[in-house]
């Protein structure tokens, strides 16, 4: 089907229920590797890229489509609809936590609930209500070196995003998928990511969530996800052990545990330590 292999849809697993796995900005599905796989016998596993990441169909980017985060919900909810998912397990990685929010309010049918892995849904500072972590003026500069010297970009990027020395490996393949991006397509991403705010459709989710706040996250700190678990409905907060901003790729193990354990648990019933 044209939207499968336009987002590079791979389907595997025995189970029934489908769980579907979305990347984060500037990376593709084998950034799941370490975690998809462990779902594999309970689950219908669904990894996919969108549109200008990974192996995607590039020649499908519209840059108006893509220029908020509507546009990657709707690639979203069109692969469910080419495979024809409902009730489906959405985890969401960093924006595509959002974007996941965004595609569950559009059809709530789809979906039984969300994995919010290292979420945000406004990364600049709004002073005195909210704290994102970023001035804006720091994400313009950001940006603005993304146009002057894409590969020192991607190199300061990856490394705030691993956010520790004790894995060099990943921040050298965060790097290179960075780079790997089209630049004028990666930048664009960056502005409907990293510029917008989309806490005021936050209250709007349907469907209940887990929220996985990793620790010494320099991307999306504790005070967003804080912030979250106060006006997300339905959501239940776990502070987790692993640091920095890539807990499926640097802590995988307690990434699974924590899945699992939320999974068990019927939907909409307290399943973690949830922030008042």
């Amino acid at each position: 089907m044209p939207v499968l292999a336009r987002n590079n849809v791979h389907v595997s697993g025995l189970g029934q229920q489908a769980i579907v796995f979305a990347h984060g900005f500037g990376c593709d599905q084998s950034m799941w590797r370490f975690v998809a796989p462990a779902f594999e016998a309970t689950h219908r596993v669904v990894l996919f890229d969108y549109v200008g990441s990974g192996h995607s169909d590039v020649t499908a980017y519209d840059a108006t489509r893509y220029s908020t985060l509507q546009g990657y919900a709707s690639d979203v909810l069109e692969v469910c609809g080419a495979l024809d998912l409902t009730q489906v397990i959405f985890v969401g990685h960093s924006v595509s936590a959002m974007i996941g929010m965004l595609a569950a309010t559009r059809r709530p049918s789809r979906f039984e609930r969300l994995v919010l892995v290292a979420p945000s849904p406004c990364y600049v500072n709004v002073p005195p209500q909210y704290h994102g972590g970023f001035e804006r003026r720091d994400l313009e500069g950001f940006l603005e070196l993304m146009d002057m010297n894409y590969t020192e970009w991607a190199g300061s990027l990856a490394g705030r995003v691993v956010g520790s020395a004790e894995h060099p490996h990943i921040s050298t393949e965060l790097a290179a998928s960075f780079c790997a991006t089209d630049p004028e397509i990666a930048r664009r991403f960056a502005e409907s990511a990293f510029l917008s705010d989309h806490r005021h459709d936050v209250p709007q989710v349907p469907v209940p969530s887990l929220i996985m706040q990793c620790a010494h996250d320099q991307i999306a700190p504790e005070q967003v996800g804080r912030w979250l678990a106060r006006h997300l409905p339905g959501s239940i907060y776990h502070a987790a052990e692993a640091t920095g901003h890539c807990p499926q790729l640097t802590h995988p193990e307690e990434t699974v545990a924590v899945i699992r354990r939320y999974l068990e648990v019927p939907a909409g019933m307290p399943a973690l330590t949830a922030v008042a």
